[in-house]
């Protein structure tokens, strides 16, 4: 993902523009791409500020949030549950259709690991600091 430019940088491209100078002369001047100023500018004018908006994804938990303390339940319950065993029992019980790689990334950020026993079977556990 590219860098953002500076927040001096559009500030004096805006400041530029606002003294009635063309946006793409603008750009020119500043070294940057048509599109930026203009883009610039419609910020400026649209809210008020040139601050790069946040990159990313928004933060929240997803659809699995809510049914969060289900999984973690169903998991310490049965350690050897597999994920699609899982993703299926969350199917039938909340309704809530998902891929066996999403819960995977799920239980691994709070802290699960699949690990093997001596005896050859699997089971999650979760991990401690």
């Amino acid at each position: 993902m590219g860098e953002c430019y500076s927040l001096d940088l559009r500030e004096r491209i805006t400041r530029f523009v606002e003294e009635g100078h063309s946006r793409r002369e603008a750009a020119r001047r500043f070294a940057v791409s048509a599109s930026c100023a203009v883009k610039l500018a419609q910020r400026q004018a649209r809210t008020g500020s040139v601050a790069p908006a946040r990159q990313g994804r928004p933060k929240g938990g997803g659809k699995l949030a809510p049914v969060a303390d289900f999984l973690i339940a169903a998991v310490e319950a049965t350690p050897d549950i597999t994920l699609p065993e899982l993703a299926e029992t969350l199917l039938a019980e909340r309704g809530v259709t998902v891929t066996p790689g999403a819960l995977s990334r799920f239980l691994c950020q709070r802290g699960f690991t699949y690990k093997k026993s001596p005896d050859g079977r699997r089971a999650r556990t979760r991990a401690h600091p």
